[in-house]
């Protein structure tokens, strides 16, 4: 380049360019010199329009108002221009929020507490009782009965239960002092689970908890799993052959579930519970039926051998412990069973 810069001083440029092979183009731009100049910073004069600073705080205090916080501007607006007051545009009040929050949530949202998952334990009956309500029909489309039933999670036994025209604190009250009269409760030995209704959290009924030295406990809100033992209890009774669709009075509602709550106890075999009735269970009568089937099966199995293939019968027995969410193994555990395999395999 600095070849052709010299030749062309004598012969010109294009004669030189093209002596050399460059392009005129090329030859140019390399004899201009380099210019890293910053752009010059004009700075923008303000709008005539614009908001001045009182008035652009008036209108953004007027948005994060306890009164208007949760509407939406175009709303505010037309608030304010019915009472006579015009602070800005729509467009305005979405810049001066813009501007301050980015067009986001005004409004203090509510954090909801982390609920602890209730892990309860029984191991007999009148440890832990599950409670809960639920609607029957009634004649008329839109008419309901509540049917309130307190059930023992062991056992599958109802303790107690009660129809009524209403949801409330009061009749829950009642029922829950009468089961626990019923059962001869003593304080500090029954856990109460139900879910988080009004009826359930109502001061009535923890006041009575508390004078009747019973410990309460409540589900986790929208998780049905944590009151299955109610869940299941309903399920079976509007799933039986003679529940209607509807009932036609409070009466035959009260007719019914005396019936049902009969049979229930002393007459559905519970798979939960080795196919016992809850009421056997409850009242300890359970391992008296447990032998006799034992004596029944070990007779067959002497009568015919072969259709036992050398096994010895086992009518089952009931559970140990009935939780309500019981605990994830830890690694502990694991290890106490691996030791306890592993001993009965030596």
């Amino acid at each position: 380049m600095n070849a052709a810069r010299e030749l062309s001083s004598h012969i010109g440029v294009k004669a030189a360019c093209d002596a050399m092979g460059i392009d005129r183009t090329t030859f140019y731009r390399r004899q201009a010199p380099k210019v890293f100049a910053q752009p010059a910073i004009v700075s923008r004069p303000k709008p005539p329009l614009t908001l001045a600073d009182e008035e652009r705080n008036n209108v953004l205090e007027v948005l994060v108002s306890e009164r208007f916080v949760d509407k939406a501007p175009a709303e505010i607006y037309a608030i304010l221009l019915d009472e006579g007051v015009y602070l800005c545009s729509v467009r305005t009040m979405y810049r001066v929020l813009d501007e301050e929050y980015g067009v986001k949530e005004r409004r203090n949202q509510r954090k909801h507490p982390n609920y602890s998952k209730p892990e309860l334990v029984a191991t007999g009956p009148n440890q832990v009782w599950s409670w809960d309500i639920t609607k029957l029909k009634g004649s008329e489309k839109g008419t309901y009965y509540h049917l309130y039933v307190m059930l023992d999670i062991y056992s599958r036994y109802v303790v107690g239960w009660m129809v009524a025209t209403v949801e409330s604190g009061e009749l829950a009250k009642h029922l829950i002092a009468e089961s626990l009269e019923k059962q001869g409760i003593l304080p500090g030995s029954l856990t109460i689970h139900a879910d988080r209704g009004t009826s359930m959290k109502s001061k009535l009924v923890t006041q009575l908890m508390v004078d009747m030295g019973v410990t309460k406990s409540h589900s986790r809100p929208k998780v049905s799993d944590d009151n299955p033992y109610s869940e299941a209890q309903f399920k079976t009774l509007k799933y039986h052959p003679e529940f209607p669709d509807r009932f036609g009075s409070i009466e035959d509602a009260s007719d019914f579930c005396r019936f049902f709550m009969t049979w229930y106890n002393t007459e559905h075999r519970h798979s939960g519970i080795v196919m016992l009735t809850p009421e056997s269970v409850h009242y300890g009568k359970a391992e008296q039926i447990l032998e006799k089937r034992r004596e029944v099966l070990e007779a067959a199995a002497q009568k015919h051998p072969l259709r036992f293939k050398g096994r010895k019968p086992d009518p089952g027995k009931l559970p140990d412990k009935v939780w309500i969410n019981p605990p994830k193994p830890t690694l502990s555990d694991a290890v106490d069973v691996n030791e306890e395999i592993v001993n009965a395999a030596g």
